[in-house]
């Protein structure tokens, strides 16, 4: 993985972390903050400004969320063998850049679509693939770098609709769009900024044929594609938190808070709010637990989320099966279950990809990370479509279907990944 030795001299570290992790933290975050600022808007827009059905901006949603995390497969690969992490960084950033900034102007929307997903397959798999290198090997801080990193991925997006969803319903929909851009600009210029405390790997080209790169065991091999079906079934619930969950905060929400109605992008920050406030006693606990000797093992910890997202669904098709507006605190409790389900799951399962990559192939295996978020996404889009026909109390119970099947899926394969992992992590 071209990890620092750990003969090296202590790194000087910010927040007990390497101070590069600080840089990536930000970098995504504000790379995070253009995305869910685009995406808390994306189905309104559709429906609203643009007076698409429901069962078509569904479908749109799914299919741009399923290309954004399809491209990084092909970005991962090229980032590895051509251009090298930094370049890839720079350019996709600045493609997904000018891609928020036409979502501005209405007859370049399906350009400003694709143009962002292109620039998403560069960005996208490089950034995380740099956090095991900050470390040395054995350094027991990895294991929660991610969780770390993911926080990152919270604030924007926890800013995100605050901010770009304020704008887009208040002041018109591209003055939102237009803010998600700003964003991307400014991570892209955290991350030049910071480049000296990033590892020499990022910022180094490619060398071709000068050292063999790693391959992947057939058991590595087979438990990745295995937890990323798992992972797949797991998203198609999932991602409907930006499609059907938010129309039904539109439509089934008394969204009333004394005199003032509470906006419904802002709804979108309740799961980042909570990912933020719900990390460090998360963090603190499986640190306590490591420390007795019980780490609790990490399909394991996927399946028991997966579980936790199928009882918040549950929660919302009791709402929706009893009919009239359902109070907004309701829709906060469904978000907190969620966002408790989605740290179990989704930080460990980047992780896992990271973590078990071999030398040379790191953003390669996250960008096969990314390939279960896409394929999830694209059947979270198809699965949206059936919102309308089924109504919502049933639509919700085939959620909590789809992530309780998604657990048992786990919890099945979990035996088998116990000497998988043990020899990743010995590598």
């Amino acid at each position: 993985m071209g990890r620092v030795s750990a003969a090296a001299p202590p790194a000087p570290t910010w927040f007990g972390q390497p101070r590069g992790l600080t840089v990536l933290f930000l970098t995504n975050m504000w790379e995070q903050f253009s995305y869910y600022g685009m995406r808390a808007l994306l189905v309104y827009y559709m429906t609203k400004q643009l007076m698409l059905g429901q069962a078509q901006a569904s479908l749109i949603y799914g299919a741009y969320t399923a290309c954004a995390y399809f491209t990084p497969i092909l970005g991962g690969v090229i980032a590895d063998r051509l251009l090298g992490k930094r370049s890839a960084i720079v350019l996709g950033g600045a493609i997904m850049a000018a891609g928020h900034f036409m979502m501005a102007f209405e007859p370049l929307f399906y350009v400003a679509l694709v143009t962002i997903a292109l620039g998403n397959g560069l960005f996208l798999p490089s950034l995380p693939s740099q956090i095991d290198d900050l470390y040395a090997a054995g350094d027991p801080r990895v294991g929660w770098a991610y969780n770390v990193y993911y926080v990152g991925v919270n604030i924007g997006g926890f800013l995100a609709p605050l901010l770009c969803g304020t704008l887009g319903e208040l002041y018109g929909w591209h003055y939102g769009f237009g803010a998600a851009g700003i964003g991307m600009v400014a991570g892209l210029g955290i991350y030049l900024g910071g480049q000296r405390h990033l590892p020499a790997s990022a910022r180094a080209a490619p060398v071709r044929r000068a050292a063999p790169r790693g391959r992947f065991t057939r058991e590595v091999a087979l438990l990745l594609i295995a937890v990323a079906l798992c992972v797949t079934v797991f998203r198609a619930a999932y991602e409907q938190v930006g499609n059907t969950v938010a129309l039904w905060a539109d439509a089934g929400v008394d969204r009333r808070a004394g005199d003032a109605i509470v906006p419904m992008t802002w709804f979108q920050s309740l799961n980042p709010l909570f990912v933020m406030a719900m990390t460090p006693p998360l963090l603190a606990r499986w640190r306590r637990r490591a420390e007795r000797g019980g780490a609790e093992r990490p399909v394991r910890r996927m399946a028991v989320g997966a579980l936790i997202v199928a009882g918040a669904y549950l929660l919302l098709a009791a709402l929706a099966a009893r009919g009239g507006a359902s109070h907004w605190l309701w829709l906060a409790l469904f978000f907190a279950l969620l966002t408790v389900g989605e740290l179990h799951i989704l930080p460990t399962g980047l992780g896992l990809f990271a973590r078990l990559a071999p030398a040379g192939l790191g953003a390669t295996t996250v960008a096969a990370w990314y390939l279960a978020t896409f394929a999830g996404s694209l059947a979270a889009g198809l699965v949206g479509t059936a919102w309308t026909a089924l109504g919502h109390g049933a639509f919700f119970l085939l959620l909590a279907g789809l992530a309780g099947l998604a657990a048992a899926l786990l919890a099945a394969i979990d035996p088998a990944s116990i000497a998988v992992i043990g020899v990743g992590e010995r590598r």
